[in-house]
């Protein structure tokens, strides 16, 4: 015959299944939705992450599995983030928003696009350097392997869908934090970009006025730039066609110019509806049991490390080019190569403002800053295509 407790606990089974771990992630969702709310930090992703932490942290997270049946979040994540749908999806629709003109009119940017992407590469050895170290000195089992290392310096790729695509692929226990890191810093440019910018230029540099050539692009180079973008990376780098042929795809809708329609579905409909259900989706892998997990912070922190050496990678790049040039860059420029577009576009012509009312660098940092949105994908893929590799190499 079964006691009273035990009868109580079969009535009030979700007061009896709570914990101070789903508290805690109460409060972690809370603060997305906080952010997103209160200061407009990414709200499309971190309201629905928020409250997606908060559905799976429920007592028997029903959403997520009851009684040996997948509920609708476990559903949502097997149909579009293991099969890796939805950042694939996302990317038709970013693709459909980019006007890649005034990069065609400043092709050399594509180098700041390239340059920008260098904090990616120092993460991964700054992660597998300190995961060594916290588990030498205090015997943490974090077990930092390359393939973990990769999905975590991936933020630095200031790019959502790049950052699920390669952690779902190599890290999938960690997509929760991985996800949350990188749209949060990609909402916080405005906050992490200046102060490294200014530590690394002068006033002088800050003010460096660039001639702007205001050239008109044929819609014969706008329809073709999207297909030789994906051969070029389907041979350089042919992991990486699932993100870089559909981003192109999409732009191909929009400069096509027989598919205003479509191209519209995609910048609206597709966007949002993909967005929405990828950003709780995202949030339902933020179970407690795989979220507060020490990982997790260093993933905040190396998150945090990937955007501040993108931003300077892509600042000195440009001033060492400075040392061979006679036209001059503004260094402020570079930074513009990371993916977060258009946001740290508008980052740098405010701090361009800011030291010269009357210098105008919003277009060339546009360029760069779409150049950061083609740079991204192509180093996923080459982490994608190199890391197995080196794996295989080492073992």
């Amino acid at each position: 015959m079964k006691t009273l407790l035990e009868n109580l606990r079969e009535v009030f089974v979700g007061v009896f299944d709570m914990n101070i771990q789903r508290v805690i992630m109460y409060a972690i969702g809370i603060l997305l939705i906080y952010l997103a709310i209160k200061k407009d930090y990414e709200p499309m992703l971190l309201l629905p992450i928020g409250f997606g932490a908060i559905l799976v942290n429920l007592p028997l997270s029903a959403v997520w599995e009851h009684e040996g049946t997948p509920g609708v979040l476990q559903i949502l994540n097997n149909a579009g983030i293991i099969t890796e749908l939805f950042p694939v999806l996302i990317f038709i629709a970013v693709g459909a928003m980019i006007d890649f003109s005034e990069l065609l009119k400043n092709p050399r940017m594509l180098l700041f696009g390239a340059a920008a992407q260098f904090g990616i590469f120092f993460t991964i050895v700054a992660a597998i350097a300190l995961g060594a170290f916290l588990d030498n000195t205090f015997n943490l089992g974090l077990n930092i392997d390359l393939k973990v290392a990769s999905a975590i310096g991936i933020i630095g790729a200031a790019d959502g869908p790049t950052s699920i695509f390669v952690a779902n692929r190599f890290a999938k226990d960690f997509i929760g934090p991985i996800s949350v890191a990188a749209y949060s810093y990609m909402s916080l440019v405005p906050i992490i970009q200046p102060p490294v910018i200014r530590a690394l230029t002068t006033r002088k540099e800050r003010m460096i006025r660039m001639q702007y050539h205001d050239k008109k692009v044929s819609q014969k180079v706008l329809i073709a730039f999207p297909i030789v973008i994906t051969v070029i990376a389907g041979i350089v780098a042919p992991i990486s066609v699932p993100l870089i042929g559909l981003l192109m795809f999409g732009n191909l809708i929009r400069v096509s110019g027989v598919l205003e329609r479509l191209s519209q579905t995609a910048q609206n409909e597709l966007a949002n509806l993909v967005t929405l259900l990828l950003g709780i989706t995202i949030g339902s892998t933020m179970h407690y049991e795989k979220f507060l997990h020490p990982v997790t912070l260093m993933i905040l922190a190396l998150g945090l490390v990937a955007f501040i050496f993108d931003t300077a990678g892509g600042v000195l790049f440009a001033k060492f080019i400075n040392l061979f040039t006679k036209e001059k860059i503004n260094p402020m420029v570079g930074a513009a190569g990371i993916s977060a577009f258009p946001m740290s576009a508008r980052v740098i012509q405010k701090m361009a403002t800011k030291e010269d009312p009357t210098n105008f660098i919003l277009m060339q940092s546009i360029s760069a800053n779409v150049a950061g949105q083609i740079g991204s994908v192509i180093a996923g893929g080459m982490v994608l295509a190199l890391v197995p590799w080196l794996v295989t190499l080492i073992g």
